[in-house]
């Protein structure tokens, strides 16, 4: 585990990225906040009443000199945001709804990040997925070209390191939807140093089954390759065909991927969610996520039973993808 995240503070070692926690009140957070502003790689924005994080602080015996506070209530340039606010959202809110709404943490913060003020934002310590990514759908939106967001993990054992997605938003996505899935799992894996070789998986190998589900993925897979003719991919594979060579020699001879896949997609959210699961629990991989795929900018959620070193961990991912 720490072999990845010395590669990434590596990465982050010459830049200055600033990382936005709403929930700049919660013990973890303030923790986690101290430790990255000790070790020098981000500058943690934390965002409450300035007096309440400097007792709790205090009481915690952890220094956040290093953060920059932030009052939501009392912040100079709030005119100016609750505008950018109205504008963004192109007329669906009100200046007196969008003051309201920006007295919200999770949306203050998001703010913070699409007026450039902040490089992310991590949350969810205390709020639930919803809270965290709501925002992050109406003022950061997807890249163009992507429909959804999706939750991908990053499995750690060892030097052992592969992708996992989407396990954590899209419940039943359809073939365009695992397209944009396969092509933004490849970005996330090279951002992590793994070279992308990318399994669509199914119940089926190359046809074994025929069905809705299996066909949905001989799509998926068919749309990735024009969305990026460059992606080392293939499918649809059951997943020992995916990952043991001797199976895949069996059941797919003629596939460039050849029991050596490092990237998996889902058909959907419940195998997704099941498999990373089964993975951190009976392999002993750590999981690493859920890192959100396909925005402008970078937020990541928390859970909301997470870590200090959960928060760290995400606040590092979250500056990497900046």
């Amino acid at each position: 585990m720490s072999h990845l995240f010395d590669q990434i503070k590596d990465q982050l070692s010459h830049t200055d990225k600033t990382i936005v926690f709403p929930e700049g009140r919660d013990e973890r957070i303030l923790t986690a906040a101290s430790q990255l502003g000790a070790a020098g790689i981000v500058t943690p924005i934390l965002l409450g009443d300035e007096q309440e994080i400097r007792q709790k602080a205090e009481a915690l015996r952890v220094d956040v000199s290093v953060s920059h506070l932030i009052d939501p209530y009392h912040y100079p340039a709030f005119d100016q945001m609750v505008d950018a606010f109205v504008e963004r959202r192109k007329g669906k809110v009100s200046p007196d709804d969008a003051r309201q709404i920006l007295q919200d943490e999770n949306y203050f913060g998001t703010m913070l990040v699409y007026l450039g003020q902040a490089d992310g934002l991590v949350s969810g310590a205390a709020h639930s997925t919803a809270d965290t990514v709501r925002p992050a759908l109406q003022i950061i939106k997807t890249k163009d070209g992507i429909k959804k967001t999706s939750g991908a993990f990053i499995m750690v054992r060892d030097e052992e390191k592969y992708v996992f997605a989407d396990c954590a938003i899209n419940m039943n996505p359809d073939s365009q939807d695992l397209a944009e899935i396969a092509v933004e799992s490849a970005n996330t894996g090279q951002l992590f140093g793994v070279d992308p070789r990318i399994a669509m998986l199914s119940f089926s190998t190359k046809g074994s089954a025929q069905s809705e589900e299996t066909e949905k993925v001989v799509e998926a897979l068919k749309l990735a390759k024009e969305k990026n003719p460059s992606l080392v991919i293939d499918g649809e594979f059951q997943f020992d065909a995916a990952f043991v060579p001797s199976v895949a020699t069996k059941k797919a001879p003629d596939s460039e991927i050849k029991g050596d896949a490092n990237v998996f997609i889902f058909p959907n959210l419940e195998a997704g969610n099941i498999g990373y699961k089964i993975a951190q629990r009976l392999g002993e991989f750590e999981a690493v996520g859920p890192i959100l795929q396909g925005l402008n900018k970078p937020v990541n959620d928390l859970s909301r039973g997470c870590s200090t070193e959960d928060v760290y961990n995400l606040a590092l991912i979250t500056a990497a993808q900046a």
